[in-house]
């Protein structure tokens, strides 16, 4: 179940226009968004926008593409456009099932002549998710209709639709004096939807054009127009790479820009335009902005880097990453912190931060850092050959940990290797499987020195001590526990079980003497042996005891 808020219209003392809705059911209404099938989110969208009309709004419905799957002349006026009943929309969009073709231009045909029939004025709301597949053109049938003077607004949500196929549906929202909206999921098509149906037939034309470059270019850009000094929208538009028209009553705005394509430029606001009556008013808002270049390399060749721009108040400008080339950020004029943190170089210098960088319109800044390394192989050996460890390395000047990793046995990875920035260090090495006191050890000093490779080996020795229990000779379950005679610290615990894999009891202790404890479970619970054994370097000690 979506739940979705969409924006309650205020009743009107007068009967307003109707709304016709045009519902794209074709078979591609079963693609899924976030895995729910764009029918559901459109049906859920539209039915609880509809709830949410005054009592007074007639609403129709109309539908393409439900009954036949390859007729491109399958299009009913489902539900008239003298209803009010909110219950008979609801229900008839939850009985549509997408299956055929998308007659966008006979659709809009259709809705068109019970316009011309009827005399009435109309909002039309298209929602589609695919382009005419049936060789008409929308933008010529809306613009025939407008010529002829018939009376109507059309808006056209483009549900899902890659930018490249719009331009016929941005032509004939543009010709039906509507507006062309994108809705990528259920949230964007929830709020689109709430614009749509503000901006009715029964709302006064536009009277104020924006549009947007960057780069002398047009781009898109999403306009939202505020009483001036205060956090009231009165307005919103987009422009598509064209002049878009809103409108404002006489008075003063601040009109947000926010550039929609590619790009860093942060969002521009306008203060204080002016709205005239009888007036046409128009802003032209440029986002040209400078280019800052950034290369980072690791002594001398490139290396990739995670890049974050920052404003001079702290806030975020743009971020991303070298991947080892120069990397291009366009940014609206101004000065600018740069900080670049170098990826898979470990060490208390793998930041940098430049500073105050100052960038004009149509200017590029290159900067560039060079980070310095060297390279450590951490090598871990015991007595029966690899060792498997967990390796942390300090930096002393700072007493950080700045790197961390794990040697295990293999060839490839023991030793272990560590690209790290100059300086020296404090190496610890921690046995996994060995058991005691001599598990830990710690090499200091560690001097890593730039484009150089040092090699650090640690021998972390141990012996083995075999541990079972029985009773008249069968294995028996019982709790063991070791303890370091000298510091009488226990450094291991396990229990024996009844299976021979387990039962003696394996234990890996550094070389020294041990006090074990072997405690029967079961029906053995209570009994106790208490016996010392010295661990040897290489070596294995077994003992069974016997209950």
């Amino acid at each position: 179940m979506i739940c979705l808020a969409v924006q309650v219209h205020a009743q009107e003392s007068t009967r307003p226009s109707p709304i016709i809705f045009i519902y794209d059911a074709s078979g591609s209404m079963w693609g899924q968004i976030e895995g729910i099938s764009k029918m559901e989110i459109a049906t859920d969208v539209l039915s609880t926008s509809v709830n949410n009309f005054p009592e007074n709004q007639n609403v129709g419905l109309v539908a393409y593409g439900h009954r036949q799957e390859g007729d491109c002349r399958d299009v009913e006026f489902m539900v008239g456009m003298d209803n009010n009943d909110k219950d008979l929309i609801n229900q008839t969009l939850s009985e549509i099932r997408p299956l055929g073709r998308t007659p966008l231009a006979y659709s809009a045909t259709q809705v068109i002549n019970t316009l011309r029939e009827s005399e009435e004025s109309a909002t039309v709301i298209l929602v589609t998710d695919g382009i005419e597949s049936c060789d008409g053109n929308i933008c010529e049938v809306v613009q025939a209709a407008k010529d002829e003077g018939i009376d109507f607004k059309m808006h056209i949500i483009g549900f899902g639709l890659q930018a490249e196929e719009t331009a016929q549906l941005q032509c004939a929202a543009k010709a039906g004096d509507g507006q062309y909206y994108d809705a990528e999921n259920a949230e964007s098509l929830t709020s689109v939807l709430n614009q749509a149906t503000e901006a009715t037939v029964d709302e006064p034309d536009g009277n104020f054009s924006i549009y947007a470059i960057k780069n002398s270019e047009p781009i898109d850009a999403l306009v939202e127009a505020y009483q001036t000094g205060t956090d009231t929208r009165v307005e919103t538009g987009r422009t598509y790479r064209d002049s878009t028209f809103i409108y404002l009553p006489p008075g003063i705005y601040d009109l947000k820009v926010l550039p929609l394509e590619a790009s860093d430029v942060n969002p521009i606001t306008v203060y204080g335009v002016v709205s005239v009556e009888d007036q046409v008013g128009h802003q032209t808002v440029s986002f040209d902005g400078g280019i800052i270049r950034v290369l980072t390399t690791k002594n001398g060749e490139g290396w990739d880097s995670q890049v974050r721009i920052y404003q001079q108040d702290g806030s975020s400008a743009a971020a991303g990453r070298t991947y080892g080339e120069a990397d291009d950020y366009e940014l609206n004029p101004g000065s600018y912190d740069v900080e670049v943190a170098a990826i898979g170089l470990e060490g208390s210098a793998i930041t940098h931060r430049f500073e105050d960088l100052t960038i004009s319109g149509g200017e590029m800044k290159e900067i560039h850092h060079d980070f310095k390394s060297g390279t450590a192989l951490i090598k871990i050996n015991g007595s029966y050959g690899l060792v498997d460890a967990r390796i942390k390395i300090t930096d002393i000047a700072t007493g950080t940990v700045v790197a961390s990793g794990r040697s295990y046995t293999s060839e490839s990875s023991n030793p272990r290797l560590f690209t790290l920035t100059p300086g020296i260090y404090n190496v610890e090495v921690e046995a996994v499987e060995i058991e005691g006191l001599g598990r830990t050890q710690v090499f200091e000093g560690l001097e890593v020195e730039e484009n150089k490779e040092v090699t650090n080996q640690h021998l972390i020795e141990s012996g083995i001590a075999m541990i079972g229990a029985s009773s008249s000779g069968e294995l028996v379950d019982a709790m063991v526990r070791i303890v370091e005679k000298s510091t009488n610290t226990a450094v291991s615990a396990a229990r024996t079980y009844t299976s021979e894999s387990s039962n003696p009891r394996r234990f890996v202790l550094n070389p020294g003497s041990y006090e074990v404890t072997v405690t029967g479970l079961g029906e053995l619970g209570g009994s106790e042996e208490v016996f010392s054994i010295v661990v040897e370097p290489g070596s294995t000690v077994e003992e069974t005891i016997t209950f």
